[in-house]
Order: C-alpha cells, then structure tokens, then sequence
C-alpha cells in the first residue's frame, strides 16, 4: 500500500468515484491539446481571443479541475480520517461538470455566450456547490484539524467564487450588469481561479502528498500556515486594489506576498526532500518537484507586465506566455507526475485488495509503462519549451512544431492511463 494514501479502508473512497475524474481529466487534457494544435495560430493574436479562451477553460476545468477533484475524493478522507459524506453527491458533482465544462468550452470557442454556454456556466457552479457540501459536512464530522484540509477547503471557496463571476461575466455580453466590459474584468476573474483554487490547492495538498511519496518525516504545519496566509492575503489584496485603487503601482504588492508563499512552499518541499528516507526518487515526484520550480516561471512575465502596464503599455506575448505557464507549466507538470503516484494505487487498491494476504501481486508501479512516461515528460518539456518561444517570437512555425510534440505528449499520457484502467488481475 502506497505510503499513507489508504491508511484505512474506512476512510478510502471507492475507485467508482474517483476514477471518472481520472478519465474525464484524461481525456480533456487529449482534447485541449487537439485544440492547441488546430488553433496555434491564436497565440499570436490578442488573449481575449474565443480558441484561446477555449484552450484555457478546457485546461482550467476539464484538465486541471477534474483531476484535482478525483484526488481530492480520494485524499480529504485521509485527511480528516472520516469517510467522505456522501458517494451520491461525488458522482452529482462529476456528472454536473462533465456537462458543463463542454458546453462552456463550446460556447467560448464560438463566442456564443447564449443559453447553451450560461447553462454550461451554471452547471459547473452546481458541480462546485455539491462538492463543497459534500467537502464541509464530511470536515464537520471530523474530529481533527488538518492544515492540508483547510487549504483544501478554502480553495473551493475560492473557486466557488471564480466560477459565479465567470458567469456574471458571460452574462453582462448580453445584458449589461456591470459598469465595465466583461473583458476589463478578466484579470480578477483569472486570477481568482488562477491563485485562489489552483496555487492553494496544489501547495495544501503537495505539501502533503510530496512528503508522502519522499517517504519523509518532515513535517511542518506552521511553516504551512505560512504559505496559507500569504497567499490568501495576498489574493485579498489584489481583490480589494482591483475593485477600489485600480492604481497599477499597487498590484506589484500581492504579487511579492504570492511569491513569498511560494518560496516557503518551495522550502518546505526542499526540506521534505533533504530529509527523505528513500534515498532514490522515482521520476514522477522528479517531476510534481520540477513543477514546485515551475510555479514561479509565470512571475517572470507577470512582473514585466505590471510593470509596463504603468507607462501604458500592453504586452499581449508577456500575458499570452504568463497564462500558457500557468496551465501547460506547473499545473500540468505536478498533475504528470501525481497521476502516476496516486492512480495506479487507486487501480491496485481496487484489483488486488482482496488478493493482497493471500497470494503474490504486483505493486502499484508496476501497472503503468515506465519508458512511456519518461519519454512524455520529455516530450512534454521539449514541447512546454517550444511552445513559449513560440509566443514570444510570434513564429507560427514554432507554435505548430510545439503543439504537435504537446499532443503527442497527451497521446502517451492517455495512452499509460488507461494502460493503468485497464489492467487486469493476474
């Protein structure tokens, strides 16, 4: 049994629940980079472009968000060492989102912001809604607090957040309700997602699934409270300046107490790895560990760009490669390597428990092609690497050599998945 990740039966989520997540987030990661490759020539252009806004939704929900909510099921259980509420609310939320999130992404990819992409919009807020009950009243019934559960929690109020402005957004293209267009709110409704759900989420469960795998014993919850706290003052900061003192100087302060989080994270998982007890690290923490390196890339064209922002200025490459790190960079990096820690456990969990004490089974390692996975982190760098300097040099030719190699680097990531799905006891 993998280190800590089904401490307990009681606490452990069936594989019926997780695993749809794992798939749907599979299979949205296979079509955002179809769609990346049909649409390259669009990160030449301006960022509120509609293929552009499809790429990213269908990277932010489908990719990111679904797979994050499938381990989630499976890891807040541990946690809070309390089954999770309710399996019939789990498999709500999935159905609601995996409707949702299509009708959004087509809906954007046509710059139709009819019925279709507002029910679109109102089911994942649905989605989100029923998770974050299941997610409350399962913490509620838990005796112990949990540093890792809390950034967890805060992260879905976060998203919550993020997902009903995206809609109001949506809404105000047809029938004004705010004093601006929707495009001048972009930048919040980015970056509540962006820094409130992903940036929080990946470092509260990191910290605890990078120690886990490392096999360290390094622990540190107020370093942890730490890293809650910056990012989650430095949010509300940007919050508040956006809506009341939209003075540019201003925002460079939440970037440095985001930033600052990011280091002590960044310490807390060197020191993780430093005092690991399995000396050889296997490549798929390698690689959720290049992704905690990766999370302050987008900083480097963040900077620049608030910067020019005071004179004025707007640099479409700078934001166009910012959000492109953000989503195919360290978001998709941790989730790389994570898949192949914690699904192959989930199939072995589900294939072999009942075998385990009476006969000689396979570990959970041993469920997925090693080789294929190296070449896709390879494949997926050269790719990631491309991609940018393709932005920046505004060179179709480099984005559609780019896109290419990320397919085909989604193509071996599905192909390991279901490899893993498939897998049959012997």
């Amino acid at each position: 049994m993998i280190s800590g990740l089904g401490n307990s039966q009681s606490s452990t989520t069936t594989y019926k629940v997780v695993m749809p997540f794992y798939v749907y987030a599979s299979l949205s990661f296979l079509a955002a980079t179809i769609l990346l490759f049909f649409s390259s020539s669009a990160f030449v252009q301006h960022y509120f472009h509609p293929k552009t806004l499809a790429i990213t939704h269908s990277m932010a929900l489908g990719w990111g968000t679904m797979i994050i909510l499938g381990a989630s099921h499976q890891l807040v259980p541990v946690l809070i060492e309390r089954k999770l509420y309710s399996t019939s609310l789990a498999l709500t939320s999935f159905a609601l989102a995996a409707i949702g999130i299509p009708l959004l992404v087509y809906g954007f990819y046509n710059f139709d912001f009819g019925s279709l992409t507002q029910i679109g919009a109102l089911l994942v807020i649905g989605a989100i809604s029923v998770y974050l009950v299941n997610l409350l009243i399962s913490m509620s019934k838990s005796q112990k607090e949990n540093v890792h559960a809390t950034f967890v929690f805060t992260a879905t109020l976060w998203l919550l957040l993020t997902a009903v402005l995206g809609y109001l957004l949506i809404i105000n293209f047809t029938h004004t309700i705010f004093s601006q267009d929707s495009l001048e709110y972009l930048p919040l409704h980015a970056h509540l997602g962006i820094i409130g759900w992903f940036l929080l989420l990946v470092t509260g469960i990191g910290s605890r699934l990078i120690p886990m795998f490392l096999i360290s014993k390094y622990d540190n919850p107020k370093m942890l409270w730490w890293v809650y706290g910056l990012i989650n003052t430095g949010l509300v900061l940007f919050v508040i300046l956006f809506l009341f003192f939209p003075q540019k100087s201003l925002f460079l302060l939440p970037v440095i107490l985001v930033i600052a989080g990011i280091v002590i994270f960044a310490r807390f998982c060197y020191k993780a790895y430093r005092q690991r007890l399995r000396k050889k690290v296997d490549e798929q923490v390698k690689t959720s560990l290049l992704s905690v390196m990766l999370m302050l890339l987008p900083f480097i064209f963040l900077i620049p760009v608030i910067i020019m922002l005071l004179f004025s200025v707007e640099n479409t490459k700078l934001v166009l490669a910012y959000g492109f790190c953000i989503f195919f960079g360290w978001i998709t990096a941790i989730i790389l390597g994570m898949t192949f820690k914690t699904l192959p456990f989930i199939q072995w969990n589900k294939t072999y428990h009942h075998k385990a004490r009476s006969a000689k089974t396979p570990s959970p390692a041993d469920l997925f092609n090693h080789s294929i996975f190296n070449y896709m982190v390879i494949v997926y760098l050269t790719g990631f690497v491309l991609f940018v300097t393709g932005i920046l040099s505004a060179n179709g030719i480099i984005l559609k050599l780019a896109s290419f190699i990320l397919l085909l680097a989604a193509v071996l990531y599905n192909g390991n998945v279901f490899k893993i799905l498939m897998h049959k006891a012997k």
